[in-house]
């Protein structure tokens, strides 16, 4: 975030220093035109210092990981090949498909699809960017290739421990990701269950970011490397499940209104039953709601 904005900072003054060359003062002799690009240059950084401060107070940020379906690649119970290839996105069960994040969003009144980007870096194969319809909320939701699980929870874990950070451009707006959102979901296979990891990520400062993880019994593998990020299990999971976007949007929903974990876990367990008709009861035994 802040190479970013020193980055900015220095092209607009580049620009600045442009314009004296072409339009020199005469009437002002060198040793005051020097001083003048200073002020300029500690003016350009503070009103970029102040903006990003109001921007970030004025918004939240969602960052959504969600590792692709993938047949070949994890040990699940296959799916039909069309929705279970994790190489493609557009019909991939957590993703193009009914109840994947990227058609349900863009379905949701809630929700509002302002970008979708396919030249993304490898192993990401799309990236969605979802401004809420009412508050001032971004989700940026990041579709992994399914064959890098390891890769996808290094990534995800990091980011909850503040290990890693980046923004992205919205209509001049920076927006943080990674360790600089509010919250991070992971949507996907418990990878946790196939794959070793080389060390758990610890945190990197004193942020506890919430976190959202829908997989199978997420609550018991996710436990320890919550608590080494320093990271806040909003919303976890004590048995099998479907990990599809319904859940996730109600999730949202309280969270957004700032209502408490346990309304929280709540809606999600409301959202679920809606859905899978497992009954309320059982539900809420998944999410640990009340």
């Amino acid at each position: 975030m802040i190479e970013k904005l020193c980055i900015q900072t220095f092209q607009v003054f580049e620009n600045l220093e442009g314009l004296f060359h072409m339009y020199p003062l005469p009437c002002f002799p060198l040793w005051i035109q020097k001083p003048m690009k200073k002020y300029f240059f500690l003016l350009t950084i503070s009103f970029l210092i102040i903006n990003l401060a109001f921007s970030q107070k004025s918004q939240r940020v969602i960052h959504t990981y969600v590792a692709l379906c993938d047949n070949e690649n994890q040990g699940i119970v296959p799916v039909p090949k069309t929705i279970g290839n994790g190489q493609d996105p557009t019909r991939n069960l957590y993703w193009g498909a009914a109840f994947g994040i990227k058609t349900f969003f863009k379905k949701s009144s809630q929700w509002k699809l302002i970008r979708a980007e396919t030249n993304t870096e490898a192993p990401i194969l799309e990236r969605l960017i979802f401004k809420h319809a009412t508050e001032p909320v971004w989700m940026i939701a990041d579709a992994w290739d399914g064959a890098f699980m390891k890769q996808t929870l290094e990534a995800y874990l990091s980011s909850l421990a503040g290990q890693t950070y980046d923004t992205v451009m919205i209509d001049g707006k920076i927006i943080p990701i990674e360790g600089g959102a509010d919250l991070i979901a992971f949507i996907g296979h418990n990878g946790l269950m196939d794959v070793t990891l080389d060390a758990f990520p610890k945190a990197n400062d004193s942020t506890s970011r919430d976190a959202i993880i829908l997989s199978c019994v997420s609550r018991d593998y996710f436990e320890e490397p919550l608590r080494k990020a320093n990271a806040c299990g909003l919303v976890l999971t004590s048995g099998l499940m479907a990990p599809e976007a319904y859940t996730l949007e109600a999730a949202l929903n309280g969270w957004i209104k700032n209502e408490s974990s346990a309304e929280v876990r709540l809606k999600a367990a409301a959202a679920y039953h809606k859905y899978q008709k497992c009954g309320m009861k059982g539900a809420k035994w998944l999410f640990g709601a009340k």
